[in-house]
């Protein structure tokens, strides 16, 4: 099911050149970042790649959307923890993602913060996005 947006609040603009070996810089140049593929796909390493690029976006995305659940639950998630594992590998003849987001929260047990994460997963723009395309595996952690 495709959702039209009700209105448009933002749009980011990035332009890449030379592909996984290349440049990328946003419309306002905020990001301006070389890219290499990584040393574990037989790349030379040294700068960021697209999945870390991704990665980054859908652990802010999802920290913002945990925040939402989280008030909407009269729960504290200021001091969360989001990291997203984003992974690449063959499907077939061509290349998908998966990814992973643990999600901690101090103070709270693991069911409450299951519970936030498979809302904040509910309301997360890379979530609705993700959502029937990739395998997405939110797992809550108890803080030590």
């Amino acid at each position: 099911m495709t959702a039209e947006l009700d209105r448009i609040a933002y749009t980011a603009s990035a332009t890449a050149t030379g592909g996984r070996a290349g440049h990328v810089r946003s419309s306002d140049g905020f990001v301006d970042l070389d890219l290499r593929p990584p040393v574990e796909m037989g790349g030379p390493g040294g700068a960021t790649n697209p999945e870390q690029l991704f990665a980054a976006g859908y652990a802010a995305c999802f920290q913002g959307a945990l925040g939402a659940a989280g008030r909407r639950a009269k729960v504290d998630t200021s001091a969360s923890l989001v990291t997203c594992e984003v992974s690449i590998g063959p499907v077939g003849d061509a290349f998908g993602l998966a990814a992973t987001l643990d999600v901690t929260i101090p103070g709270v047990d693991e069911a409450t913060c299951q519970q936030l994460a498979d809302e904040a997963h509910r309301l997360c723009p890379y979530s609705n996005a993700t959502r029937g395309n990739i395998v997405v595996t939110v797992r809550a952690t108890v803080a030590a």
